[in-house]
């Protein structure tokens, strides 16, 4: 049974993965010293996987004093062009 063209993704997994390959646990537990050759590479400690998230940056008061201050003038303007009617 195939999918609709409705029903498909384009761009295909954008999510963040929970599931690391074994290669991608063996880096992890080398930088932590958790693992070494000799160990082998079967049953493997859980390992976490982190996800990033971007938060926004916050304006500091001189940017908004400036933004308050650009926004002010174009305000007057459109008043005062409704006044003259």
């Amino acid at each position: 049974m195939t999918i609709d063209k409705s029903l498909r993704t384009r761009k295909g997994i954008v999510r963040a993965r929970n599931v690391l390959t074994r290669a991608e646990r063996i880096e992890k537990l080398m930088q932590q010293d958790r693992w070494t050759a000799e160990d082998g590479p079967f049953c493997l400690p859980k390992v976490r996987v982190y996800k990033i998230v971007v938060k926004k940056k916050k304006k500091k008061k001189g940017e908004e004093e400036t933004a308050a201050a650009g926004a002010a003038p174009a305000a007057a303007s459109t008043t005062a062009k409704t006044k003259k009617k």
